[in-house]
């Protein structure tokens, strides 16, 4: 059974899809613990969820582009007596340019925030959620990790790719303890990622009906994680592509790629 107040950890949470995760998981009487770079936004949030939710909010900045952040951050739970219930990896952003067009340590950072940041935290939490005998983990992904890979932002698709076979992994591994799993796939969504990664004005160029709100991919996320989803796909358009890129055959789907990569990503940036 759920505890009465499930504790819920939530990465990246300072804005986007995260500060939404927060929003809606303390609407629905969870404690939350978040975390990010900006402290002054988590505490401008922590302070916004406790007024209206008479939640109890922890707040514990990390760069888990640090090798150390995620065992602090968990050391930094276990001195507080805090068991985590719920853990939502959301922290991510885009690098934008080809590969060769970025320094090595950028290409580092990006894949300790993306990939072994989320799979750390994880193996350091799942323990006591076995233990325990419940515990939702929601690996936020990308639509971007179903389709194929594009021109520019060249480890985004492939980190996204990642997240989604480790939790199918971890979603056999652990369904029969109460665990449930889920790899969370948003297509493009309202959020300030875009000016972050310098794309703001090419995607303000594609149709209106492709956007989500955050607000609206969380409650996708929370219904699916619920029911078991082990993948979810956000918003008919997102699952039409998904769909569609499967079927048409891959020399294809590359050609449609490499044609609309100069669409919605930065090919050109420097050191």
């Amino acid at each position: 059974m759920p505890p009465a107040r499930p504790l819920t950890l939530i990465t990246g949470a300072s804005a986007g899809i995260g500060a939404a995760f927060a929003r809606d998981l303390a609407a629905r009487g969870h404690d939350l613990v978040l975390t990010a770079r900006r402290v002054e936004r988590l505490e401008s949030l922590a302070q916004e969820l406790r007024s209206h939710h008479q939640t109890t909010v922890t707040v514990l900045p990390a760069d888990l582009a640090d090798p150390a952040a995620a065992h602090q951050l968990c050391d930094a739970l276990d001195a507080r007596g805090l068991k985590v219930d719920w853990l939502i990896n959301n922290a991510g952003y885009g690098v934008p340019g080809t590969f060769e067009a970025n320094d090595w340590p950028v290409h580092e950072a990006f894949i300790r925030v993306l990939m072994t940041a989320p799979a750390e935290l994880v193996w350091r939490l799942l323990p006591g959620m076995r233990e325990r005998g419940y515990g939702r983990i929601i690996n936020v992904a990308s639509l971007a990790g179903h389709v194929p890979g594009s021109a520019g932002h060249t480890l985004y698709g492939a980190s996204k790719a990642y997240l989604i076979k480790f939790s199918q992994s971890l979603a056999l591994e652990n369904q029969h303890l109460g665990i449930n799993v889920c790899a969370l796939c948003p297509g493009f969504t309202w959020s300030e990622f875009h000016d972050v990664t310098g794309t703001r004005e090419l995607m303000n160029k594609l149709p209106g009906f492709m956007w989500q709100t955050s607000e609206m991919v969380v409650r996708e996320a929370y219904d699916a994680v619920e029911r078991g989803e082990i993948v979810r796909v956000t918003g008919r358009v997102n699952r039409f592509i998904k769909a569609l890129t499967k079927l048409l055959p891959d020399p294809l789907t590359l050609w449609l790629s490499a044609r609309e990569s100069k669409r919605y990503r930065v090919l050109e940036t420097t050191h």
